[in-house]
């Protein structure tokens, strides 16, 4: 197996990662390779920025009621990197969440000196809105919804997933995974679960099908977007899955069809451009799972190959 990398320059704590492509590109294609590497390296820096996925540290699910949060061991939620008694958060009857800070904290919210506040979750922000953020030191987090479960998402600046990144292995990259499908809309749109990896169902909206050949055979792909107006969001598993490549699922983007969602018509998957989900690298995300629909009968050799340095 070639192992190859991304041209990227990421820096943590004075140290440099530069990783350079390996494989042999063939004549003519070095402007799609450049147009894939830049791709990656845009990844990867997202990935490893102070915030990004590598950050995650914790994710603590709410009671009813109050939630004593601080780093001392008589809270009912207890953050390593947080002050001994960082304050309460309450979870009420209608789902709302209020943020009591204690009188020693010196947390802020949303980057303000505040004494309390209502915490708005990932799932009930304005729209182009941002949750509610709480930061402490190098740490900070933030309420999420999932199937009406309440949680906090907890990052830190300084998690050993971020300072020690291994890095991310990938195919070859090979201008023929580039693939021109079929777009084939429904109507209606069809609904279709997804299962997460905390054991709740999504259920998403589906406006059409990606349908396409490859060495003779039919595959097809479901997508949906994750905000109105977004591009494709597909959610896949094939024969490297749980082999070369992470057992749950590959994430891969695409942009709108050449005519629309309401017409047929021509939609680009780059499998190059598939990438391993946040729960890849840290077992604090919620990610989707690949539903059946979308684990395709052939090996996708293209892309992220499963992440080496993830210990869970």
């Amino acid at each position: 197996m070639l192992r190859t990398a991304v041209v990227a320059l990421v820096l943590f704590s004075g140290a440099c990662y530069v990783q350079a492509e390996s494989s042999q590109i063939p004549s003519g294609d070095e402007a799609y390779a450049h147009e894939i590497q830049q791709w990656r390296a845009t990844r990867v820096e997202a990935l490893t920025a102070a915030d990004g996925w590598l950050s995650l540290v914790g994710l603590e699910w709410l009671k009813p009621g109050a939630n004593r949060i601080g780093s001392a061991a008589d809270n009912d939620v207890v953050l390593p990197s947080a002050p001994p008694h960082l304050g309460t958060v309450t979870l009420a009857a209608d789902g709302s969440l209020h943020l009591l800070l204690a009188a020693a904290s010196t947390a802020r919210i949303d980057g303000k000196v505040l004494h309390e506040a209502v915490l708005t979750d990932d799932m009930h922000v304005a729209s182009g809105g941002q949750p509610t953020m709480v930061s402490f030191g190098t740490a900070s987090f933030y309420a999420i919804d999932r199937d009406g479960r309440k949680g906090l998402r907890v990052k830190d600046s300084d998690a050993a997933t971020r300072t020690h990144f291994h890095g991310i292995d990938y195919f070859p990259i090979d201008r023929s995974w580039r693939i021109v499908a079929d777009w084939v809309p429904f109507h209606p749109a069809h609904v279709l679960e997804m299962g997460t990896e905390i054991g709740t169902i999504d259920k998403v909206v589906v406006p059409g099908k990606a349908v396409f050949s490859r060495d003779g055979h039919r595959h097809e792909l479901l997508p949906y977007q994750q905000e109105p107006g977004g591009k494709l969001f597909f959610v896949i598993a094939d024969r490297t899955s749980g082999k070369q490549t992470y057992g749950a699922a590959r994430f891969l983007y695409a942009a709108l069809p050449s005519h629309g969602l309401d017409r047929s018509g021509k939609v680009v998957l780059d499998f190059n451009q598939a990438y391993n989900p946040p729960c890849a690298f840290t077992p604090f995300a919620t990610c989707p799972l690949a539903p059946p629909e979308n684990r395709l009968d052939l090996s996708v050799t293209a892309g992220e190959k499963t992440y080496q340095g993830a210990d869970h």
